[in-house]
């Protein structure tokens, strides 16, 4: 079995991100986000998901998913979309098809997403994105992505 860089979790038991795939500069922007993530989300211990990328990250084991570096959002357009601020950060917030919510960073140099499923919606609330607030505000200026 290989480890996982959590720590105490094989691979096998490591949630699946889709990797975004964002040009150079906002690569960097998003490894300096990795490099201030927290261990724990909202009381969540960090499990990275599969494969293996400074870009994504996630915490529990029905896993709420960063991923840094994606597009902007088309919801972003849509009256179904709802922009909140969260100690600071502004985000975008999409109720998904599946129950699942996602939420989107706005005015920032690189845009993170967060995905929480549907069996943790209810329960977390804005916790993670409290958690979440300080390191982005950190790693990633104000501005607009390209």
């Amino acid at each position: 079995m290989v480890a996982s860089a959590a720590g105490c979790s094989s691979t096998a038991d490591a949630p699946e991100a889709a990797v975004p795939t964002p040009e150079a500069s906002v690569t960097k922007l998003c490894r300096n986000l990795d490099k201030v993530l927290p261990q724990k989300l909202d009381g969540l211990e960090r499990n990275d998901p599969e494969p293996s990328s400074e870009l994504t990250a996630a915490w529990g084991s029905s896993a709420i998913i960063l991923r840094c570096g994606v597009p902007w959002p088309d919801a972003a357009a849509d009256n179904d979309s709802n922009p909140a601020t969260v100690d600071g950060v502004e985000w975008i917030v999409e109720e998904l098809d599946s129950g699942a919510r996602r939420m989107t960073t706005g005015s920032r140099l690189a845009y993170v997403e967060v995905t929480i499923p549907k069996d943790q919606v209810a329960e977390v609330g804005a916790g993670p994105l409290v958690d979440l607030a300080k390191p982005i505000k950190k790693a990633i200026p104000k501005g607009i992505a390209d």
